[in-house]
């Protein structure tokens, strides 16, 4: 097989290199990656060198660049089936693509209020009734998913998917904003908070250089 390269943004800050990051790293594939470091003179140019949209993820394989989040987890699905990145169930699977589309494209007022900041000192900020709507809209999605799987496991659809990456930086957010949670979506939330993959992320967030 070609080498995979994945090229990733500041890990503090880039949610949606988190993401891609979680999916490859779960096939347990030997892959590459480099980090661009985000808001430093010349990172615009870095970034087009590497992603022809300049943004970050960027996934090259042999002559093959993509450079969305979403695309990098679908591919990495097809490319390493035995990791079961989405649910084998037929229904499943749908809803798991559809709360997935649904992160990849929605939550605006909660993205623009509550950035993704590692190093940020845990705290609440005022939020508004937008951002209000787009938390109850998180949970609400956690709490079903796990009504309807949780007898398959600690994950949204019971082992660990594409759609666990996709909310992963949304855990980050509600753990760093003090976002207080109950039942079913605290659990979630704390079972994403331990996975192996997102702590490895977080330690390393902390260590990282922001300038590169």
């Amino acid at each position: 097989m070609e080498p995979l390269v994945l090229y990733l943004g500041t890990r503090t800050y880039s949610t949606w290199s988190l993401r891609a990051w979680l999916a490859l790293q779960h096939t347990g594939a030997s892959f590459t990656e480099e980090v661009i470091a985000l808001y430093q003179p010349g990172s615009r140019e870095a970034l087009l060198r590497r992603s022809p949209s300049g943004r970050v993820p960027a996934l090259q394989h042999g002559d093959l660049v993509l450079w969305d989040s979403l695309a990098i987890c679908e591919y990495v699905a097809e490319l390493f089936p035995e990791a079961r990145l989405w649910p084998g169930d037929r229904a499943a699977r749908a809803l798991a693509r559809s709360v997935s589309s649904e992160m990849h494209s929605g939550f605006t007022a909660l993205r623009n209020a509550m950035s993704m900041d590692l190093r940020r000192e845990i705290a609440p900020i005022a939020r508004d009734a937008a951002v209000d709507a787009d938390i109850d809209r998180v949970t609400s999605i956690w709490t079903e998913c796990r009504r309807a799987h949780g007898q398959k496991g600690e994950y949204l659809f019971g082992h660990f998917t594409i759609a666990d990456a996709m909310f992963a930086p949304v855990v980050t957010r509600f753990r760093t904003y003090a976002v207080p949670l109950a039942g079913a979506a605290a659990e979630y939330a704390e079972t994403m908070w331990q996975h192996p993959g997102l702590a490895a992320w977080v330690a390393a967030a902390q260590t990282e250089s922001l300038a590169g």
